[in-house]
């Protein structure tokens, strides 16, 4: 079994670059597949959840080939066969299958996906969605079976709950559906413009994106072309967080602030001292953090998937603050493994209880989840003593390189088998 292994209280100094975004290139490859020829997609970050979706596209007959951040996916042959079970089921993300099938056969069979477990996660609005396209939908035994017979038609789309995932298979499933589509109550993520922007290069016609009301002009074909993904802003907040609460100087490449900009007003004021650049962020040495109150919200207010990894750095903070994640309310897993490592934190309901600053020592902890094993490798560098990290399969989902990233900016972390 595979740990991280950091001996903490090291100072960071130096620069990392950031990666494509995981939650745009897990959407952006299933999109691909609705072209009649070859995507390149450039700036592909080396996660696991890549090659866990390069999986499925073999078995879907897709021609794939991924050197150095590029990735060349060419489904010319590819084949509509049912996915109930497997691989399908290894990763969140393997629901846009469901809509990139529909759209290209009209029809697929795919099993409801797995992915870190955060409470719970329904597709209900996805669904819902194929059925407003007109699509037949079933779900059975964890298998949603989907049909249309007569072909998709365009329709209005009224989501119940602002949700990303359920956005994109809208979009997946409109853009070759005949007639017009409106999706209202639309998610705004930067993920959702990068999609688009994808969508609209293959020749599809679609506007809106990063508004709540998308419109979509169906096609009857799409084709291949070349997209550079956008910036990963939760792996971007990750470091920037570990630069605060560790750094001696730390430079953030690949930066877009407009996408974090609700992440670097809490640091603000929490009293971080951080100059933006055009493409990056550099985090100067502070001597004194506030402790602040922390409400996630859906973009463009503060991402769930930074609530985890923020948490080491406010037990640093002088004072007692709250988190409330209105996205994730059970996303806590975290809590007991810093608390393990000598933190306060109380989970009280769907509020999270802090008071700082706490003197965090190394122990074993575990990931349970992508954020959380983020969460405890930047407490690992705050704390004294050595902190072990199992479950780093689940790091490995989402960070690229996070050793070798940590170890250039003078962190002492490594990967060990136990």
């Amino acid at each position: 079994m595979q740990k991280l292994r950091i001996r903490g209280g090291k100072k960071l100094q130096g620069e990392v670059t950031i990666n494509g975004a995981k939650n745009s290139t897990v959407a952006l490859i299933p999109a691909a597949v609705l072209a009649d020829s070859e995507v390149v997609l450039e700036g592909v970050p080396d996660i696991q959840d890549v090659y866990s979706l390069l999986d499925i596209l073999n078995d879907f007959n897709v021609k794939t080939e991924f050197n150095d951040g590029t990735l060349k996916i060419d489904p010319t042959h590819m084949v509509s066969i049912p996915m109930p079970t497997g691989k399908i089921q290894s990763l969140r993300a393997s629901y846009y299958f469901m809509g990139a099938t529909l759209s290209k056969f009209g029809h697929g069979v795919i099993g409801l996906p797995g992915g870190c477990f955060l409470g719970p996660r329904p597709i209900d609005q996805h669904l819902k969605a194929f059925r407003m396209l007109g699509a037949d939908v079933t779900e059975e035994y964890g298998v949603v079976t989907l049909k249309s017979d007569q072909g998709l038609k365009g329709g209005r789309i009224y989501m119940d709950v602002v949700s990303v995932g359920a956005t994109i298979n809208a979009i997946l499933g409109s853009v070759c559906a005949k007639g017009k589509t409106v999706i209202e109550n639309a998610a705004r993520e930067p993920e959702i413009i990068d999609v688009v922007t994808l969508l609209n290069k293959m020749g599809a016609k679609i506007k809106g994106a990063g508004t709540n009301v998308i419109r979509i002009e169906g096609v009857d074909q799409l084709h291949g072309t070349n997209h550079t993904i956008i910036p990963d802003r939760i792996e971007a907040g990750t470091y920037i967080t570990a630069a605060v609460a560790m750094g001696r100087g730390v430079k953030v490449n690949n930066v877009l602030y407009e996408h974090i900009e609700s992440y670097i007003a809490k640091l603000d004021e929490m009293g971080a001292k951080l100059e933006i650049g055009e493409d990056y962020v550099f985090v100067h040495p502070q001597d004194t953090l506030t402790m602040p109150t922390i409400k996630t919200l859906p973009y463009p207010g503060f991402a769930t998937d930074l609530q985890q990894p923020i948490t080491p750095l406010l037990l640093l903070a002088e004072g007692r603050g709250s988190i409330t994640d209105t996205i994730y309310p059970q996303r806590v897993k975290h809590i007991p493994e810093l608390n393990r490592m000598g933190a306060n934190i109380k989970v009280d309901g769907d509020i999270i209880r802090l008071e700082g600053p706490c003197k965090l020592s190394g122990a074993p902890v575990e990931a349970s989840d992508l954020r959380a094993g983020a969460c405890l490798v930047i407490a690992g560098l705050i704390a004294e003593g050595e902190t072990t990290i199992s479950g780093v399969t689940n790091i490995l989902r989402g960070y690229a390189n996070i050793v070798s990233k940590l170890q250039a900016l003078g962190a002492d972390i490594e990967m060990i088998e136990d």
